[in-house]
Formats: structure tokens, C-alpha cells, sequence
């Protein structure tokens, strides 16, 4: 068990709880509950910085009740996005992102609404976290006119304000990240931008162009490395002659931190917003996670894993499994009322699924002159 220092506040007025959570009628009132703890968490391992982020990190239970309840919808979604898919109702490319909630719900937490964020294909988690309900991902998934991009972009082309997507092709996002940083810079909003890439795109040349340009010109961008330990099905240790991504910089400072666990993540993002934003240039952060299902749908994800260490990962070091035991060990929740929030998801996504079958299908395209619709074309032998 973890060792956990308890920090009592009595006199606490609580705030009221986020839009959309349900009270819990129990025996038990909510003065009963610790109002916040302190926890000891991973030291991230530096590169070039003197000092980093907190080992410990202070969560108060209604971060912890609003952390469970983020994670828990992005992992029902996946699971009921992978529900769609076998049953022939979404097509085409998706990646999920079951596994890693740490990682998008850690980053919204320690950065600001009004900050700029830009991933790779794998993007539900960060469309939810951004601010779309459930249902519009679910019906661009499905292709409908209900979804987040009218049902034309499907999984990999996901956007939001402050959210540039979802981008399809391996890496490139990443300067378009740094652009998105510079234009920060240029109008001088004191804003960053949260450039996501994965293990696998790490590699790409583009990435370390834009760490040039980024380090030159002192953008505010914090460049992280999801390792989620295999690019498609190629593990770090065949695809990198280094895996030291945090270091991958060079010349710009980087943090190694654990992915798996919420307030990692949290702590470490907070202090990289800080770095950037006074004006010390970009960083660049790795953080170390799992997806639990295959790179994409066509990918059963154990050709080259074993089923166990899958299962080892989901026993030992699950996301939400970590934050939920911090809580109940901690008396920030009970039992009861976590279970009652997992209700509420369920239905949430339920309604979301029936949504997302039954909208109707885009508009067919407009004429464009010069060009024929593709449904009249035939093939001739």
C-alpha cells in the first residue's frame, strides 16, 4: 500500500459539484470525507534542469472525484467505440486510446483552458478533455452530422477550440504545434502550446526541425513523447537506437515522468507551462504509458506482447485504478459513491452510442464544376 500523508482542514466550504454530477443519498454526509491529501509521487528523471517538478502533489477531493469521473467516460467511450467498430458500424481507421487516460486528463489539469493543444491520430481522450461531449465523438466515429466534425473527418480528424486535431500523417502535427506556439508568442498572451507525438513518430525529421526553430526562437511549446512502448507493432527498443525521448532534445530540457499516474502528469505539465511561460523557450517531456488494445482496430495488439503483460499492467499500474485506490484508502471517497458515479457513465455513453446510430448521414457534397461525383464512376475491363 501506498504510504500516504493525510492532511485534515476542518471549517472547508465545499464547492458545488461539476454540471452533470448527481449527488450520492447515503447514510454517510460529505463532511465525513477528507477534504484533500498529500501524495508522494514519481520523481521525473531531467535533462539539463537543475531542479523539476514536486514529488509530491496535493489533490482535494473534488480534483480526485472530477479526475475518476474524466477517465473513467474516456475509457467507457473507447470500449464502447470498440463495441461499434466489430459490429461493422464505425469503419475505417481507430485508434484507441484505453490506457493512457492519465496522460490527456493530467495535461488538461495542469494547463488552462485558454492554452493550445495538438496530438496525433489516437485523439478521442483529447477531444473529451477539450470540451466535446461524448456523443459528438461518438457520431464523427459513426459518420454522422451529429459528430464534432460534421461526420466528414472521423477518428483521426477531431477539433475543438484550442484543439487542432487529430492529424493522420505520423508526426507532422508536431510543427504545426510549434507554429501554433509562435503565434502565441507573437501575440504575446502569455498562452502555450501542448504538442503531442507518439514513440513511434519520435523518429521523424520534422520533429527535431521544430526543435530548432522552437529552441532559436524561444517558442512556448511543450513537446511530449506519448511512449506508449510500441510504434504499430514495433517495440522502442527495435525502433530507437536511443529511448531516452525526454533527451531527444538535445539542446532543449527535458522531463521523464511516469504517464500512468494522473498527478505525474499533472505536476509535470504544470511546471513545464511555467517554464514556457516565463520565457525560457520549449521542453520537451516523455511520458512513460500503455495502450491496452492493439495501434489500430486492425491490430489485435499480441502478436507482439503477450496477453500478460497486458494483464500485468491492468493489475499493477492502471490509471484509474491508482487514483480510485488513493481515494478510498484516503477516505476522499467511498465505495458506494464511486460506483454511482460508473452508473452514470454508463448511461452517458449509452445515450451517446444510440445517438450516434441513429443521426442522420452528412449531406451528400456540393456540386463542384469540372468534376463528376464518384458514384457515377464505373470500373471498365
Amino acid at each position: 500500500a501506498l504510504v500516504i500523508m493525510c492532511v485534515f482542514l476542518s471549517h472547508v466550504a465545499f464547492s458545488p459539484p461539476l454540471q452533470g454530477t448527481r449527488m450520492v443519498v447515503s447514510a454517510r454526509s460529505f463532511a465525513d470525507f477528507t477534504p484533500q491529501a498529500s501524495f508522494p509521487i514519481k520523481k521525473c528523471d531531467l535533462h539539463r534542469l537543475e531542479e523539476g517538478p514536486s514529488d509530491e502533489a496535493l489533490l482535494t477531493r473534488e480534483q480526485g472525484l472530477q479526475y475518476y469521473r474524466t477517465m473513467q467516460t474516456v475509457r467507457r467511450m473507447e470500449l464502447k467505440a470498440d463495441q461499434l467498430y466489430k459490429q461493422k458500424i464505425i469503419r475505417g481507421f481507430c485508434h484507441l486510446y484505453d490506457g493512457q487516460e492519465a496522460c490527456a486528463m493530467g495535461i488538461e489539469a495542469g494547463i488552462n483552458p485558454t492554452d493550445h493543444l495538438i496530438t496525433a491520430y489516437r485523439a478521442h481522450g483529447y477531444t473529451f478533455t477539450r470540451g466535446v461531449a461524448v456523443r459528438e465523438i461518438l457520431a464523427e466515429l459513426t459518420g454522422r452530422r451529429g459528430g464534432v466534425a460534421k461526420g466528414k473527418g472521423g477518428s483521426m480528424h477531431m477539433y475543438a477550440k484550442n484543439f487542432y486535431g487529430g492529424n493522420g500523417i505520423v508526426g507532422a502535427q508536431v510543427p504545426l504545434g510549434a507554429g501554433v506556439a509562435l503565434a502565441c508568442q507573437y501575440q504575446g498572451n502569455n498562452q502555450v502550446c501542448v504538442t503531442l507525438y507518439g514513440d513511434g513518430a519520435a523518429n521523424q525529421g520534422q520533429i527535431f526541425e521544430s526543435f530548432n526553430m522552437a529552441a532559436l526562437w524561444k517558442l512556448p511549446c511543450i513537446f511530449i513523447c506519448e511512449n506508449n512502448k510500441f510504434g504499430m507493432g514495433t517495440s522502442v527498443e527495435r525502433s530507437s537506437a536511443s529511448t531516452d525521448y525526454y533527451k531527444r532534445g538535445d539542446y532543449i530540457p527535458g522531463l521523464k515522468v511516469d504517464g500512468m499516474d494522473v498527478l505525474c502528469v499533472r505536476e509535470a505539465i504544470r511546471f513545464a507551462a511555467d517554464y514556457c511561460r516565463a520565457g525560457k523557450g520549449p521542453i520537451v517531456m516523455e511520458l512513460e504509458t500503455y495502450r491496452y488494445h492493439g495501434h489500430s482496430m486492425s491490430d489485435p495488439g499480441v502478436s507482439y506482447r503477450t496477453r500478460e503483460e497486458i494483464q500485468e499492467v491492468r493489475t499493477k499500474n492502471d490509471p484509474i485504478s491508482m487514483l480510485k485506490e488513493r481515494m478510498l484508502s484516503n477516505n476522499m471517497s467511498s465505495v458506494e459513491e464511486l460506483k454511482e458515479i460508473d452508473l452514470e457513465i454508463r448511461k452517458v455513453i449509452e445515450d451517446a452510442a444510440q445517438y450516434a446510430i441513429s443521426d442522420p448521414e452528412p449531406d451528400p457534397p456540393m456540386e463542384v464544376r469540372g468534376t463528376n461525383p464518384w458514384v457515377k464512376l464505373k470500373s471498365v475491363s
